[in-house]
């Protein structure tokens, strides 16, 4: 699991949603009277062709196939979500509920697109999915060690929640077949106080 945010923290933000996104947004990326703020909804089936294309711009991410995108903005619709703007998809979440414990949340992938940064949306999205979801007390996914942008979004997200963040074994190395570097298990647990 992989998030596309390079950009830069602003440690200085009043704003609850916590990515690492910058508080504001470069001149003219959502308008120049000021940004519009986009919406958050879940997916519908229409919407996995632009999940798919912001996952395939974002550079970063494992991109899945076109199909794989269809059947998460279809079959995992009530645990994932997607923010749009002027009616164009600009950022999602996806997920689903743990088979063996469906008190826990897995993310599979966050992305925002370009556009749309600076608004804090990937941490909106994932206000999003666990606060339509009380029944969800903990979340994990697996991140690279070198993925310090995605590790900095779930650290703040916890933290403003007063949650914990633990880390241990997940997939590793030589359970890829495509020489696949180990992703860690990170935790989120105790955010329901």
């Amino acid at each position: 699991m992989t998030i596309f945010d390079p950009a830069p923290v602003d440690h200085t933000s009043a704003e609850t949603e916590h990515d690492a996104e910058q508080a504001a947004p470069a001149r003219g990326a959502l308008g120049q009277d000021g940004p519009a703020r986009p919406t958050i909804r879940r997916p519908a089936v229409t919407d996995g062709a632009a999940m798919w294309r912001v996952a395939r711009d974002s550079g970063t991410l494992d991109l899945n196939s076109s199909y794989a995108y269809l059947l998460l903005a279809d079959h995992f619709a009530a645990t994932s979500r997607v923010a749009v703007l002027d009616g164009e998809v600009v950022g999602f979440v996806s997920g689903y509920l743990t088979p063996d414990d469906p008190t826990r949340w897995f993310c599979w992938q966050v992305a925002v697109d370009e556009r749309a940064r600076g608004h804090r949306l990937a941490g909106r999205l994932l206000d999003a999915v666990i606060d339509d979801h009380p029944s969800v007390t903990s979340f994990a996914t697996t991140v690279t060690n070198d993925n310090t942008a995605s590790r900095a979004v779930f650290r703040r997200w916890a933290d403003a929640r007063g949650a914990t963040l633990t880390e241990t074994a997940g997939y590793e190395a030589e359970h890829f077949p495509d020489g696949h570097e180990a992703e860690p298990l990170l935790v989120v647990d105790g955010f329901r106080r």
